[in-house]
């Protein structure tokens, strides 16, 4: 097995015992409940509605999510469709107007009772082996931090929000052992279920509590700027403050906070964004500041100065509690850092808690303020998948646990690729049965299993247009096999957080356990024998393969029957010429050894591929080599023809027949990329076209 190369860089409601609880379309009106001494009850008051849902999401065996109605029809909402990119509009339709209004229902209602958990209509129904999901409020504590994620979340997950009354006085001690009664409840019903603990601000301590006190509970935690520094907020000062504060000037204290965190500039923002003619955006604009101006000022009537000074100690308490304790959490950790928080230092505290937790990865968002939740660019749920953050057992399965982007996901990462369309204007060729060449994507197979295999260009680039193209033309999804060290490295030199994009589209790390769960689910397979040694290939080696002498994956597709198509791409190497390849740089290291020493520290961090192999082929140091552009320079790429393996499997048990399969892969290679004419004479764009065409055709044939 080999990877590829560096062209990838680019619910019902359930109480705690386990009651299920009807869930309608309604939208969510929490009211009081009693908690007994022994555990919480998940309750909500619900409107009536004539309609009910049920999802059943099947993973990643096909990407669809199918939803049952009352009625006598059922509709399929595929998730690997692009072209129903509307169909998923609704289900991000909540925005920040709306956290508003539901907050001030719950604020103004003055619910009372004691804190406790809900389950958001709006979710929808899951799969029932959806891990479970506990949102842990920030310092509000209404509990709707997530509604923006609401509908999303509730298709892979089983989502409860903690909700704690504006009024409640509940110690932060108290608070922690309510979560952890319901952790430790779920997990006695559901011991192979992970219980995922989302925490933000004030919640982020209370996740990281949890967690120290219960490291034997798969827990997996989520923290939105957690308030563990609290001791270098500006907020610390207001406690003195608030003790002599005269009452009149309490009414000011909801709207500096409001402030701090930036909201109100998010509304104006997100209007503005829209691009709307001017008498519009000013109308808009205007309503926004009439909906804002409602909060704060029910926030104003609700949040006395009592209520202020009891949050901000609570945040003091809950800082220095987990922040005790942060030695005994053993749960694997994603942080969300906010480059613009007005409350705390985030971005700064991410980086020395990922220091101090023992499996913690830190994603940074530069421009976000402290409500990171809220914000209508930030998708939790794409990052949770492009973090492979998600699993439904005790270890993630990149098989099952895999969910294909949605419409709006994919068309982030086009759109963040979209000038290399421009520059290179791929032509996509194929091989029909009959050996016919034709434009586009035509000859390859529908259904799978495929496994492609290629030949990599210079910093494998071709790969964006290929799984781009073959996403938005034939609703194929390929899914590539990578280096380690795109997904894990403990190297300083390799910040993984680069490469979430190719976890969304699918890729996953190269190991024969991965190879055979991506065939077991007919996927479209994109594999690259030659690796990181022929995306990063030296000077004067253009279009030449670095594959293994023995076969690596034929093996393995005739086992599942899955048809081999070997492709090739050409242009790059006519975009840029290196100048300074791994040779050079090798030489200049030895000449200064403190940077051969960096170096070699680097190193040691990244998974090696291949060690046991001799020569070129083992050569796989990754690196950066020091490119002049050159034109002209178009892609192009051709499918061969397809060779089946289905009904072979007995057959190519036997080592002679495999490597005979192996080398005809390879021929098919080497007449692809050694004849590419573009090497010899460059020639204007406008005559690429039809020479290159005829050129493979002629070979091919």
């Amino acid at each position: 097995m080999t990877a590829t190369g560096a062209g990838l860089f680019w619910a019902a409601s359930y109480s705690p015992l386990g009651t299920r609880i009807p869930r309608t379309t309604a939208q969510l009106q929490p009211k009081a409940a009693s908690v007994s001494a022994g555990h919480s009850v998940a309750t909500s008051t619900v409107q009536s509605s004539t309609t009910t849902t049920t999802t059943t999401s099947t993973g990643s065996n096909n990407g669809r999510l199918q939803k049952s109605s009352s009625g006598a029809t059922q509709e399929v909402k595929q998730y690997d469709s692009v072209a129903k990119s509307e169909a998923e509009s609704s289900s991000s339709s909540f925005t920040l107007k709306d956290y508003y209004e539901q907050s001030i229902g719950m604020t103004r209602s003055n619910d009372g009772g004691p804190p406790r958990w809900f389950s958001p209509l709006e979710s929808g129904a899951r799969s029932d082996d959806s891990p479970l999901l506990l949102f842990l409020p920030g310092f509000d504590g209404v509990g709707l931090g997530l509604m923006l994620h609401h509908q999303r979340l509730g298709e892979i997950f089983d989502l409860w929000c903690l909700h704690i009354p504006i009024t409640d006085r509940t110690p932060f001690t108290e608070l922690v052992k309510l979560v952890e009664r319901t952790v430790r409840s779920e997990n006695y019903h559901s011991p192979s279920r992970p219980i995922y603990l989302v925490g933000e601000s004030l919640g982020g301590c209370l996740a990281l509590a949890v967690a120290a006190r219960n490291p034997d509970i798969d827990i997996m935690l989520i923290l939105a700027n957690p308030a563990t520094c609290f001791a270098k907020s500006p907020l610390q000062p207001l406690l003195p403050f608030l003790e002599i504060m005269p009452e009149q000037l309490h009414f000011s204290m909801p709207y500096l906070l409001s402030l701090l965190t930036g909201a109100p500039l998010r509304m104006v923002m997100a209007t503005v964004e829209k691009g709307l003619p001017m008498q519009q955006t000013v109308g808009e604009l205007s309503k926004a500041i009439i909906d804002l101006s409602s909060y704060l000022s029910v926030l104003a009537e609700v949040v006395t100065g009592d209520t202020l000074l009891w949050k901000l100690q609570m945040l003091r308490s809950a800082s220095a509690y987990a922040n005790s304790r942060l030695h005994a959490v053993k749960a694997r950790t994603l942080i969300l850092s906010s480059g613009k928080d007005q409350l705390l230092p985030s971005q700064e505290e991410g980086e020395r808690l990922r220091r101090m937790l023992p499996k913690c990865e830190i994603r940074k968002f530069s421009d976000s303020n402290h409500a990171i939740l809220l914000e209508d660019g930030v998708d939790l749920v794409t990052i949770i998948k492009g973090t492979s953050f998600y699993r439904r057992a005790k270890f993630h399965d990149y098989g099952s646990d895999y969910f294909p982007p949605s419409p709006s996901e994919f068309k982030k990462v086009y759109e963040t690729c979209k000038w290399i369309e421009v520059a290179t204007a791929p032509v996509m060729l194929s091989t029909l049965e009959n050996g016919k060449i034709v434009k586009g994507l035509a000859g390859i197979p529908s259904k799978g299993p495929v496994l492609f295999v290629g030949y990599h260009m210079l910093l494998g680039l071709e790969v964006i247009s290929l799984i781009t193209r073959f996403w938005a033309e034939r609703n194929i999804l390929v899914r590539g096999i990578a280096h380690p060290m795109l997904f894990e490295s403990s190297s300083p030199a390799i910040d993984v957080s680069a490469y979430d994009t190719i976890r969304v589209m699918g890729a996953v790390p190269v190991s024969g356990s991965n190879f055979y769960k991506l065939l077991s689910l007919d996927s479209h397979v994109l594999l690259y024998p030659g690796g990181v040694r022929e995306a990063l290939h030296r000077k004067g080696e253009e279009y030449k393969l670095f594959w293994p002498e023995r076969s690596e994956f034929v093996r393995m597709a005739a086992r599942f029957g899955a048809t081999i198509i070997p492709f090739g791409a050409v242009g790059e190497d006519d975009l840029a010429q290196v100048v300074f390849d791994y040779e050079d740089q090798m030489k200049m290291l030895e000449q200064i050894p403190f940077l051969k020493a960096e170096f070699e520290k680097m190193k040691e961090g990244i998974v090696m591929l291949r060690p046991t192999i001799d020569g070129e082929i083992g050569n796989q140091d990754p690196h950066f080599p020091l490119m002049l552009p050159k034109l002209p320079g178009r892609f192009y790429y051709l499918f061969g023809k397809p060779i089946e393996t289905k009904g072979r499997k007995m057959e190519l048990r036997d080592r002679e027949k495999t490597q005979e399969m192996y080398m005809e892969v390879k021929r098919h290679m080497d007449l692809i990329v050694k004849s590419h004419p573009l090497k010899f004479n460059p020639l204007p764009r406008s005559k690429i076209s039809s020479i290159i065409k005829g050129s493979v055709m002629l070979l091919v044939n």
